[in-house]
């Protein structure tokens, strides 16, 4: 099995904005973390079973860049892939683009961390989860 291009899609609502109409720079964070949730739940894992199971995601860091601005009811094409992963950590790569022109707005880097749920220390990945990142990392 080989990777797949993961994109979600979203729309622009009037809460996402600012007051010159255009989504506010925060809200490019939230619709890469719904990209990353979904991309981890159409691989078969759900946030909440894997808390019940004492295993969370947290973001280590975050690297953006902003290219053009969306705006109110844009359509917009959120991806989410994996470039790195180690035992207790991986690495997406992602982007945002509009989906009626396919325009980068912003793209991102996130480290994110596999923590013990109680604890809040980093913990390895169940090994059947890392093997699902493992086959879906970029080529």
């Amino acid at each position: 099995m080989t990777a797949t291009e993961f994109s979600w899609p979203c729309r622009v609502y009037y809460e996402d904005t600012d007051a010159g109409g255009v989504v506010y720079y925060v809200n490019y964070l939230k619709y890469m973390e719904r990209a990353r949730t979904e991309r981890l739940r159409a691989l078969g894992y759900s946030q909440h079973e894997l808390a019940a199971q004492n295993l969370l995601f947290v973001v280590h860091s975050a690297q953006t860049r902003y290219h053009a601005p969306a705006r109110l009811d844009d359509e917009l094409r959120v991806t989410a892939q994996v470039e790195k992963l180690g035992k207790a950590r991986l690495e997406f790569v992602q982007q945002v683009r509009r989906h009626g022109d396919d325009r980068l707005l912003c793209e991102g880097r996130f480290t994110i961390a596999s923590v013990a749920a109680d604890s809040f220390r980093p913990v390895a990945m169940p090994a059947v989860l890392h093997a699902t990142f493992q086959n879906d990392l970029l080529p």
